[in-house]
């Protein structure tokens, strides 16, 4: 049996479960909570400009392409290569900011296993950020079906389970009679578009980040015509159910101004525990969400690099970044996410607040893959043009007004969360406007060159580039 042939073992509900796995998580859930009644409609709005649109266009790019490099094969496919190295280059990159606030999660998490007073402790969250990152780097170079089979179960148990438990508890909270946090009216729906919440509306739009992970493994699928749109669709109806869910019941028992963005989960099944007198279950339920952060970390820990990998074997990076091991993941790549990652997480020891150095890496993160998806939405128009015969076994529907429809919803959410996350949210001390732009400005950018750097260093090594290599 081929490589190909042994690899290609991944399910509908194992891909979906990866997907899954990169976008549900309990850490999510005090984010929204913050808005009350009016994140129904925020959440609408995130479905609609964002999740479905991406949703679709992973589909048909992913089964008309289902090759290695996911994103980068893609948008390869309609711009070239160069292009499509910038697009998984910021999914790679924006690993790095991204890492960290998952981590930060997994620490303040555990620490209520432990001590919860240590979830406020910037050294605590440092070191187990640390230990759970290699960690989960170290598990990574076992391949795509060991990232598989550690998100499937790690989400279920800490990710889904903690989930209905914050919808039980919550039910059964109210039921005791005890008053929501927020009382139902008409005008509760609607949310607060002030300028200091900006930010965090941008922040919504890219709630759900991640759809596109099962191309990134479309390759691995036996039917990928089948396979990857069918997982992509169980993954959305997942996430949204969960996610809107959670973060209501959530807010019914939390008063706002209390809600953590780090422990904001494990706060509440402290308090509402505690009412039932069942405080023994937090330790083992906190082990159980920590679990979950895991998870949410597997898929993007080796997606992404799977896809920088993939480019550097065509030349277009450094060789040695496209080498792996015999389970075919790219070690070197791992080793300098791992790198990177780490130093970034040193900001929860640099910076005062835990929640500002949170939302400062949030904000950093969403600012580098909004152009990678600007670049998705952007290619699955241009290819219905540019090779509208290749065979697309999932389609957006609607032909070219449809893709348009898509495609064009899609780019103007990735415009407009751009443009909003340079606002910083009032509801946060982030210091001088000024100074806060400007560092979210570098950060973006010295995150996203790399790409224009090797594209540079290239040209001059080899001089004039021939002319198939400039079209390729």
């Amino acid at each position: 049996m081929t490589r190909a042939g042994r690899s290609a073992r991944l399910g509908v509900l194992a891909l979906a479960m990866i997907n899954v796995a990169s976008i549900v998580s309990a850490r999510n859930l005090p984010v929204m909570a913050e808005y009350g009644w009016a994140m129904l409609l925020l959440f609408a709005l995130s479905v609609t400009v964002f999740l479905v649109p991406v949703a679709m266009a992973a589909a048909e790019l992913g089964t008309a392409w289902p090759r290695d490099g996911g994103v980068y094969a893609w948008v390869k496919e309609a711009f070239g290569g160069r292009t499509g190295f910038l697009a998984v280059w910021c999914d790679y990159a924006e690993n790095v900011a991204w890492f960290p606030t998952v981590l930060s999660f997994i620490a303040a998490s555990l620490a209520y296993a432990v001590d919860p007073g240590l979830a406020g402790d910037r050294l605590w969250l440092v070191a187990v950020m640390l230990v759970f990152f290699w960690g989960t780097t170290a598990a990574a170079l076992a391949g795509a079906r060991a990232s598989a089979a550690i998100g499937a179960v790690g989400t279920v148990a800490g990710s889904l389970l903690p989930a209905l438990l914050v919808v039980a508890l919550g039910a059964a909270w109210l039921l005791q009679g005890n008053p929501s946090q927020i009382p139902f009216s008409p005008g509760a729906l609607v949310p607060d578009v002030g300028l200091g919440n900006l930010a965090f509306l941008g922040g919504i739009i890219l709630l759900f980040t991640g759809m596109e992970m099962a191309g990134f493994h479309a390759g691995e699928t036996r039917d990928p015509g089948r396979t990857v749109p069918r997982a992509i669709f169980l993954a959305v109806a997942i996430t949204v159910s969960f996610s809107v869910l959670g973060s209501l019941f959530m807010a019914f028992v939390l008063p706002r101004h209390e809600i953590s963005l780090v422990s904001g989960t494990m706060e509440l099944f402290a308090g509402v525990l505690d009412t039932f007198s069942l405080g023994w279950l937090l330790a083992p339920l906190a082990l159980l969400v920590a679990l979950g952060g895991v998870a949410h970390l597997m898929p993007w820990v080796l997606g992404p690099a799977k896809g920088v990998a993939a480019v550097a074997q065509e030349g277009l990076a450094p060789p040695r970044l496209g080498r792996t091991n015999r389970n075919a993941v790219p070690v070197a790549l791992l080793l300098v996410q791992g790198v990177a990652g780490s130093v970034f997480a040193l900001l929860f020891v640099a910076v005062p607040s835990v929640s500002t150095s949170y939302w400062m890496l949030s904000a950093v993160t969403a600012q580098v893959i909004v152009t990678m998806y600007a670049l998705v939405f952007a290619a699955v128009i241009r290819l219905r043009y540019t090779q509208p015969g290749t065979p697309r076994p999932y389609r957006i529907p609607g032909g070219l007004p449809g893709v348009w429809l898509v495609g064009g919803v899609g780019l103007l959410g990735c415009v407009a969360s751009f443009l909003l996350g340079f606002v910083p949210p009032s509801q946060l001390q982030t210091g001088d406007t000024v100074r806060y732009v400007l560092l979210l400005a570098l950060a973006t950018v010295v995150l996203s060159l790399p790409p224009f750097v090797f594209a540079l260093l290239s040209r001059r090594r080899a001089g004039p580039a021939p002319e198939a290599a400039r079209s390729a």
